[in-house]
């Protein structure tokens, strides 16, 4: 019933507490930049000492993989959440915070749980985990309900909500769920009785506790708690009975070492190029020059000199954001594969169009060179989480694949996007969202400006070329 994080897994631990699972949080890795064959060695290590365990049971792996494999080395980094919510395909799957203000986009967006575990047989049992084969994994749905809507906006905040409001916008999809260190917090202060959130969360029904740090004092309370008949030996069993359940329909039982089959598919061209088709599906066009008669997307694709700046241009890890390499993001390039937004468009313009990259270019510099146009990319630094708690307007983060953004920019591709959010006109309207009685945006959630993009793909495409 006890998952643990990697930074303090042993095998000694392992085997003497018996612990059930390991995970590794953002950020969590063997060393930085750990490849492959490292993770394989490490995860290894640790259900071998399972295994020599007195009951042998093997311990299941879990991993912050929250817009791709975002703790591997080199692995294919997704759009953020609020990104495929922009693209309303319901084939893109778990990534940044929330897909939408929107509950029903939300509740579209779940299907991510078959795109993990596979599409459940018509006769398969109800009510009995399935993973299809050794390419899925097991899913984990998180956090607690209703932290999509807290006071301000703010992480870990409370939600001030109506009983009817709670159940129509933020139940769906959500049953027993824990959450990292969720008992732990709920009972801060420190003087709160963090005994009795345990065994309301165990009676609540949450199988398996995500603790992190201090694995020894949940599992004394929790046999306190059963010898002194707070919580039946029943309740024991009937959690591990689901756990095992779920190592069973993974079969660790059978195969509990890594499968090294599917490890040169990491990074590899077919997922560099969903990647990339999710990029240019949650691109939203909010405007497109003065009016409709003088638009200035899509670009000449043979230009004769052209701009790019800003810093988020040329940087993967500004454009991949939060949780990739490290829980709060990186800055650079060294840190993960892909393509920058200046990298990808270098590949699409005609090659006797002249590049000019310049980070933060002065104005005499930008008259004084006869640019055809400007491409500007900014952004802020990455975050996760509370460090993200701003009233700033933030962009959507495109992940690895910046080749998608020239995807839609030079008109290969038209802008289909839709806006998972409200944009305000000023902070003093926030908090705001569709249905306020005060809901004056400068652009509504699920806005998309209606162009010739949408309409004439052909006609654009000869534009771009010309």
């Amino acid at each position: 019933m006890t998952q643990i994080e990697r930074s303090v897994a042993t095998p000694d631990v392992l085997r003497d507490y018996s612990i059930g699972s390991i995970i590794s949080g953002g950020g969590s890795a063997p060393h930085f930049n750990a490849k492959v064959q490292d993770w394989i060695h490490m995860i290894n290590g640790f259900q071998n000492a399972s295994l020599s365990s007195r009951l042998g049971i093997p311990m299941i792996y879990g991993i912050d993989a929250v817009h791709g494999h975002n703790n591997i080395y080199k692995a294919t980094i997704f759009p953020h959440n609020v990104g495929l919510g922009a693209t309303r395909d319901p084939r893109w799957g778990r990534c940044y915070e929330s897909y939408s203000e929107d509950p029903k986009v939300v509740e579209m967006m779940t299907e991510i749980i078959p795109g993990l575990q596979g599409d459940v047989p018509p006769d398969s049992r109800n009510g009995v985990p399935y993973v299809g084969g050794k390419d899925k994994v097991a899913a984990c749905a998180k956090h607690f309900v209703g932290d999509g809507g807290t006071t301000k906006g703010i992480n870990e905040n409370n939600n001030v909500i109506g009983y009817h409001g709670l159940m129509s916008i933020h139940m769906p999809g959500f049953c027993h769920i824990s959450d990292w260190e969720g008992v732990t917090r709920i009972t801060y202060p420190p003087h709160s009785n963090y005994t009795e959130l345990v065994l309301k969360g165990i009676s609540a029904g949450i199988d398996m506790i995500m603790v992190p740090y201090n694995h020894t004092e949940f599992i004394n309370i929790v046999n306190d708690l059963v010898n002194n008949n707070y919580t039946s030996m029943d309740r024991i069993d009937d959690a591990v009975r689901r756990i095992l359940r779920v190592k069973f329909t993974l079969g660790l039982f059978e195969t509990p070492l890594a499968d090294e089959t599917l490890v040169d598919q990491l990074g590899s061209q077919a997922h560099i190029d969903l990647a990339r088709e999710a990029v240019r599906k949650s691109l939203v066009l909010l405007k497109n020059g003065e009016n409709a008669d003088s638009p200035v997307v899509p670009l000449s694709k043979k230009a004769s000199r052209i701009l790019l700046a800003g810093s988020h241009a040329n940087n993967l890890g500004y454009q991949c954001g939060g949780w990739t390499a490290t829980w709060q993001g990186v800055d650079g390039n060294s840190y993960t594969a892909g393509t920058t937004v200046l990298s990808g468009i270098s590949v699409v313009v005609d090659p006797s169009t002249e590049i000019v990259y310049s980070k933060n270019p002065d104005v005499d510099f930008v008259k004084s060179n006869n640019f055809f146009y400007a491409i500007v990319v900014v952004g802020e630094t990455p975050y996760a989480e509370t460090a993200g708690d701003s009233l700033n307007l933030t962009i959507v983060e495109p992940g690895t694949e910046g080749q998608g953004v020239a995807d839609v920019l030079f008109g290969d591709y038209g802008f289909t996007g839709k806006l998972p959010r409200t944009l305000f006109k000023t902070v003093d309207q926030l908090p705001m969202n569709v249905g306020d009685s005060h809901y004056d945006p400068l652009f509504p959630c699920q806005c998309q400006l209606e162009n010739l993009l949408l309409k004439t793909c052909n006609v654009t495409r000869h534009l771009a070329e010309s």
